[in-house]
């Protein structure tokens, strides 16, 4: 015997539910008949992928695999059913792109001009998304294409740098410090600091330590924030200052101002990421239409 699509519908099901009962409802199928399938499925893989006792179920290492794998082939059944009815439509097909706030201000629009210039059928969905889930989502194919600020991802993955932006320091509109009596960070020791969280991107977070420590300080950080709009809030009113993208000061109309750090080492980059091997053609397209 061999596996058949309906054994990883009904493996999913008992791995998503762990739980036996509530799995056969939601398969329209007896509990009986739903146990029998799946000892069915672990005889013909030779592996046990549950852990049962009368007061729960887990999986074992295997069904974590496998699980992690069955997630992969149902994803990937949707896109082929999605660029099917693109294809039978005339259409190219459709592009899943996950991105950090700051992109939308820098490469996202102006990608998605060419995009609809040169390839009007390729339909595009887009999502606002930290860079940790941006990866997750992509090594397991829920998407396309992303948007990070990271040093490195997983092998899986593949990254090509589209973005440097310099650093400005955003402090509230009365705040004493000017652009003209500006000359380091290190007038600043004495402000609270509200920074983009430690899990937004690591080595962000440590580019804005650094920019800090190289005059001499560490900053006293009372607020953290995975959202722009959170931070330039909190300084507008007068919570602290912050350290940013330079370019996240566009689309913004708020009370602060923005001094850039354009004589500093540090840059932020943008990197776009994906998956090696994708076999949806719309991204091999839109991949070259990055600069």
């Amino acid at each position: 015997m061999t596996i058949e699509l309906r054994h990883l519908e009904y493996f999913r099901a008992v791995a998503e539910e762990l739980n036996f009962g509530r799995a056969a409802e939601r398969l329209f199928i007896s509990q009986p008949g739903l146990s029998r399938q799946i000892k069915q499925m672990e005889e013909i893989l030779e592996v046990r992928l549950f852990e049962r006792t009368k007061r729960k179920v887990e999986l074992t290492a295997a069904g974590h695999y496998l699980k992690s794998e069955a997630d992969y082939i149902f994803n990937h059944l949707e896109l082929t059913k999605t660029q099917l009815k693109e294809i039978a439509t005339g259409n190219i097909g459709e592009l899943r792109i996950g991105f950090l706030g700051s992109a939308a201000h820098t490469v996202l629009p102006e990608l998605l001009v060419k995009i609809s210039q040169q390839f009007p059928g390729i339909q595009t969905t887009m999502e606002e998304l930290s860079n940790s889930l941006q990866v997750e989502m992509l090594e397991k194919d829920k998407l396309d294409l992303g948007f990070v600020r990271l040093a490195r991802v997983p092998e899986v993955l593949q990254m090509k740098m589209v973005h440097q932006d310099n650093f400005s320091v955003v402090l509230p509109l009365d705040h004493h410090l000017a652009e003209k009596g500006f000359k380091h960070v290190g007038q600043l020791k004495e402000e609270n600091f509200i920074l983009f969280s430690h899990d937004y991107s690591s080595i962000y977070y440590d580019k804005i330590m650094s920019i800090c420590e190289d005059k001499g300080f560490t900053p006293k950080i009372t607020h953290k924030s995975v959202h722009a709009l959170t931070i330039f809030k909190l300084v507008e009113a007068g919570l602290g200052v912050a350290i940013v993208p330079t370019s996240l000061r566009q689309g913004y109309d708020l009370s602060v101002k923005f001094i850039e750090l354009d004589k500093i080492k540090q840059k932020t980059e943008l990197y776009a990421v994906w998956k090696k091997g994708n076999r949806n053609p719309a991204v091999s397209k839109v991949l070259g239409l990055l600069k």
